[in-house]
């Protein structure tokens, strides 16, 4: 008893001990140092983040309803919402590590889990366990891609991108599975066509194949009166039949990869033959 008193007693006279000039130095300077939690998020580009979230979880729950056009165009609409967030982070001065994490998460769900979830559904699912499997090489391709890029963007080339971008990815699925249904081909006819087109997109993903980011388009400057009226055209095809050319327009830019991996392998092939030959 006695010894437990005489410890309690030295550890307050310890505490209570004043504290010299240069210990109230150190730790007014630990104070300081000490990183402070922030207190909030920016509310703006989180909603577009939030929103792109939305519309990934609401295509899976169209999917799994059979409501299959809904659920392409609500990946499509991510895409658009995916795109706004960063933009607005970047114009309002906004820009902060939680929402670039939080716009990885939510583009796992809306380009990784959703598109091979829907193809899954409409057309995969016939064909067992390839047909799962399928849908999981375009998820963990998806999962990949995502975690290359957050991890080599500071050092990344911003002209170009490595491997299919997963939004780009998504869109040739849910386009085809929109072009599929407005035009009343079911997923059972198709299924072999979505086995290669998911497993060749969740590949391309993790490939090294590089992909125009169109980050050094000026849009701000100015242009020629006819780039006007060539987009009111781009405008009025997409408007005509929005599936089909939209997923044109995805499965050309997919192809520009191994057509700039293939010009730049004919490149250096006719360096060395001309180094050969001098």
């Amino acid at each position: 008893m006695f010894y437990w008193k005489g410890r309690i007693h030295a550890a307050f006279f310890l505490y209570s001990a004043p504290m010299n000039s240069n210990e109230a130095h150190k730790v007014t300077h630990l104070e300081q140092e000490r990183p402070k939690r922030g207190r909030g998020i920016y509310l703006l580009p989180n909603l577009f983040t939030t929103a792109a979230l939305f519309a990934g979880f609401y295509a899976v729950l169209a999917s799994m309803n059979g409501s299959f056009e809904k659920a392409a165009i609500a990946i499509f609409l991510a895409m658009v919402l995916d795109g706004l967030d960063g933009r607005v982070a970047r114009m309002t001065n906004t820009q902060t590590a939680f929402g670039a994490e939080y716009d990885s998460l939510s583009d796992m769900v809306a380009f990784g889990l959703a598109p091979s979830l829907v193809m899954y559904q409409w057309a995969l699912v016939g064909l067992g366990k390839l047909g799962w499997l399928a849908a999981f090489i375009y998820t963990a391709g998806a999962a990949l891609r995502l975690a290359r890029f957050n991890s080599a963007i500071a050092t990344a080339d911003k002209r170009y991108f490595t491997g299919l971008p997963s939004p780009s990815a998504a869109a040739i699925i849910a386009g085809f599975v929109w072009v599929g249904v407005d035009n009343g081909i079911s997923g059972e006819r198709a299924a072999w066509f979505a086995l290669v087109l998911t497993v060749a997109a969740g590949l391309l993903m993790v490939s090294n194949l590089t992909y125009s980011s169109f980050k050094k388009v000026d849009f701000r400057g100015k242009v020629p009166f006819f780039a006007i009226v060539v987009v009111m055209l781009v405008f009025a095809v997409v408007v005509t039949e929005p599936p089909l050319v939209l997923f044109l327009v995805f499965f050309a830019y997919t192809l520009s990869g191994p057509v700039i991996g293939l010009r730049r392998m004919w490149r250096k092939r006719a360096r060395r033959d001309l180094a050969s030959k001098d």
